[in-house]
């Protein structure tokens, strides 16, 4: 699979935002206050969870075309309440310092929403990746992931990277290849990164995880009858219509996932333009399509939308921007029509558009919840490459087995075979990937529920009752484990 790839631009994110807006970090910072009003919490507890434990910067030279370019990278550990710490790495030229906390302290509430036990991370490197070569690349990657190494900012039971927009798969493997390098002793060393390839010790699903997250999360909350109440849903997936801004990784699987199921995703947003089809679009060949001619233009099978942010606007049932931050803001908060919004990026929604939204009746599904699949789906392969064993390779055959014994008891009882592909329907033991969904289906769920139970209870938004949660999960783990060096 290709590095995420940047779904928009700056341009963009000025045209949703007015200019008093509060960054990202600060935003994050904003969201967790007034979450920090309904948790349980102390006010030494709360300034504790919410300042970041450790940053490092690092600048190193790299040649490029008979000239040395200084490149910048980051590395946040935002909380270590919980070790390993969790996050990706993301090549892009917009990558600095405030950006890599803010995304780190996302993912400590993250991981705490869906339990995963792991504190938050968060690397960066302000590179366009479309400026390098592949060979620059991975001596980009690699000299990255020596500092990090030489800092003790990555390793198993430390800090553990994972792909994020401009990475992937392949990156992954350079990183662990250069860990494994500089670590031939620790023989879980595949576990300090998730995302790799399958060859490299990765876990079937993972790929998918974010877009499959989204779509068990909207489903979810769909099914819940004050939200079907609130917005005027019937509460099913199919004929529902969709519209997804950002056709990377996570908004394409996304797509797929949605459009398998039965619902019309209507409209994919993209930098430069939009394809639009109120029938629904075919994911497979607008991908194909973009693949082949690097753009969504001349597509025959969609209106193709020259403004593409217009395409946030328009009427539909769910709204996911699956993009980057900051993408409805408080110039465009007021336009939006989607009756509910599911964060499949990273703060997508500024303070003031989530007030907005939600004061004109739209149900916000929010980042922390909502593409916590990633983190969970890397959870599952960082415990696998601890165990050195792929999941189902002990229990499958015996559970086949289990079942063939039992369904012969029942054909004996009833007087009727099984035809030879009900047999099969019947018996067939889990694979890896139906394993790797099934975990994250049951996450998900879980922590919608616990989401909803908070927000009925405090009549709070969703939002909020998911930080809060976050907050309380936190606070226990840190009152639980003690604090050795804070008191006399």
């Amino acid at each position: 699979m290709p590095a995420r790839m940047l779904s928009t631009g700056q341009s963009a994110v000025n045209r949703a935002t007015e200019d008093h807006e509060p960054k990202f970090l600060q935003a994050v910072g904003m969201f967790f206050d007034e979450a920090a009003k309904h948790s349980n919490a102390s006010l030494e507890t709360l300034k504790h969870i919410k300042s970041t434990d450790s940053v490092l910067s690092v600048t190193f030279p790299m040649e490029k075309d008979g000239k040395t370019v200084m490149i910048k990278g980051y590395r946040s550990q935002h909380s270590r309440h919980r070790l390993p710490c969790k996050g990706g790495i993301r090549f892009a030229s917009e990558v600095d310092l405030q950006e890599v906390e803010a995304l780190s302290a996302l993912m400590t509430y993250k991981c705490a929403v869906v339990d995963v036990p792991f504190g938050g991370g968060k690397g960066g490197i302000m590179i366009n990746p479309k400026d390098w070569t592949d060979a620059e690349l991975e001596r980009i990657t690699r000299r990255f992931t020596l500092e990090l190494c030489q800092k003790n900012f990555i390793g198993p039971g430390v800090d553990v990277p994972a792909p994020d927009v401009g990475t992937g798969p392949r990156e992954m493997g350079w990183i662990a290849d250069t860990y494994r390098n500089f670590n031939p002793q620790d023989v879980n060393g595949a576990a300090c990164v998730t995302g790799k390839a399958l060859s490299l010790g990765g876990v079937r699903g993972r790929t998918e995880a974010t877009g499959l997250g989204v779509y068990y999360g909207i489903c979810e909350f769909l099914s819940f009858p004050e939200v079907q109440k609130k917005i005027g849903h019937h509460g099913k997936i199919q004929d529902s219509t969709v519209i997804i801004q950002g056709f990377g990784n996570v908004g394409y699987w996304a797509a797929k996932f949605f459009e398998s199921n039965g619902a019309r995703v209507i409209g994919i947003v993209e930098h430069d333009v939009a394809a639009y089809n109120d029938k629904g679009l075919n994911i497979e060949h607008l991908s194909q399509w973009r693949k082949e001619n690097g753009s969504f233009r001349g597509f025959p099978d969609a209106k193709i939308v020259d403004s593409p942010m217009d395409m946030l606007e328009a009427e539909c049932d769910v709204l996911i921007p699956a993009a980057l931050e900051r993408q409805i803001g408080l110039r465009n908060a007021h336009k939006i029509r989607a009756k509910m919004i599911g964060e499949a990026a990273n703060g997508p929604v500024t303070p003031g558009a989530d007030a907005v939204l939600r004061k004109n009746g739209a149900v916000i599904v929010p980042d922390l919840l909502l593409n916590a699949g990633g983190v969970c789906v890397s959870y599952f392969e960082w415990a696998k490459n601890l165990s050195h064993l792929r999941f189902g390779r002990m229990n499958k055959r015996w559970d086949e087995r289990s079942k063939e014994q039992l369904l012969n008891l029942v054909e004996g009882n009833a007087g009727r075979p099984l035809s030879e592909v009900e047999r099969r329907q019947m018996i067939h033991g889990a694979e890896e990937h139906e394993l790797v969904y099934s975990g994250l289906e049951d996450t998900m769920i879980v922590a919608c529920n616990e989401t909803r139970q908070t927000a009925n209870a405090k009549n709070i938004d969703y939002r909020t009752a998911a930080m809060a949660n976050s907050i309380n999960k936190i606070a226990a783990s840190l009152a639980g484990s003690g604090s050795i060096f804070t008191h006399a």
